[in-house]
């Protein structure tokens, strides 16, 4: 029998992920805070309805994952009048959802209608308060290691925690220039990724504040090791070194943990 190639069998490639077909364009950041003395009941509705029917089974997903800001998370951050959560203690449990390369426009527009529809029949969990929620674009994708894990991949890679930090940029200066102050120190951690914000639509729910501020950029730091120890011993001083650049001021740093789906766990260490 004679073998057959796959390359030469019309519509069927050779398999080469070289050039990254898929691709991280874009996502949604949701940071809230479950009322008090709900935090288990949020928790298990978020995981079990609301992270697949509010986002994960629509089209264009790439992946999600959940985060949460344990007390000891939330007495590292900085800086204390942050604008992103005036309260430090507020901002518990932290969504992200990655979104394809060229479809932030059909995803937004799926994600508006069916949170509107989840609201109209009686999906959704009132007793908790959005302390940012936004969309963001990709700028900027580096990593210690070349080669290693992709920012496609960095949801499922299933990282300890994470560091996220939001700047704002002074006048006269451009994320790129964030980006090359950025890339100039050692990287902190095994995956740097930098957005820019990107407005809800008009129609998006009420109860979802609408905070953008053009200026203004985020930085997820996926770590290895201990997310704790790692904001103390490559995050700490960030914020003041990145006044001294003169590009800007940090206005949110927060280190957070991997939740433990399927479980309560850290649901009774928010406060």
């Amino acid at each position: 029998m004679t073998d057959i190639q796959p390359d030469a069998i019309q519509g069927v490639g050779t398999g080469d992920s070289s050039e990254r077909p898929i691709k991280l364009g874009s996502m949604l950041f949701t940071l809230v805070e479950p009322h008090a003395g709900r935090e288990v009941e949020y928790n298990r509705w978020y995981e079990r309805d609301h992270f697949y029917a509010g986002c994960m089974i629509g089209a264009w997903t790439v992946a999600g994952s959940r985060f949460v800001a344990t007390r000891e998370c939330k007495a590292k951050r900085y800086p204390a009048d942050s604008p992103i959560a005036p309260d430090p203690l507020n901002g518990s449990y932290l969504a992200l959802y990655w979104i394809l390369a060229g479809k932030l426009d059909e995803w937004m527009r799926w994600g508006t209608d069916q949170v509107n529809w989840l609201h109209t029949n009686g999906r959704m969990f009132l007793d908790r308060d959005h302390v940012h929620t936004l969309m963001y674009e990709l700028a900027d994708e580096r990593s210690a290691n070349p080669g290693g894990v992709s920012a496609e991949l960095a949801l499922d890679r299933r990282y300890p925690g994470i560091v996220a930090t939001i700047g704002e940029i002074a006048d006269g200066h451009t994320v790129d220039e964030v980006i090359a102050w950025s890339a100039m120190r050692e990287c902190p951690a095994d995956l740097v990724l930098t957005f820019t914000p990107r407005p809800l639509f008009d129609d998006a729910p009420g109860d979802v504040p609408r905070d953008i501020v053009s200026n203004r950029f985020l930085q997820l730091a996926f770590v290895t090791d201990d997310p704790l120890r790692a904001f103390d011993e490559r995050f700490s001083a960030l914020g003041a070194d990145f006044r001294a650049s003169s590009l800007g001021q940090i206005v949110f740093a927060s280190p957070f943990l991997a939740t433990v789906p399927g479980t309560d766990t850290y649901t009774d260490k928010l406060r």
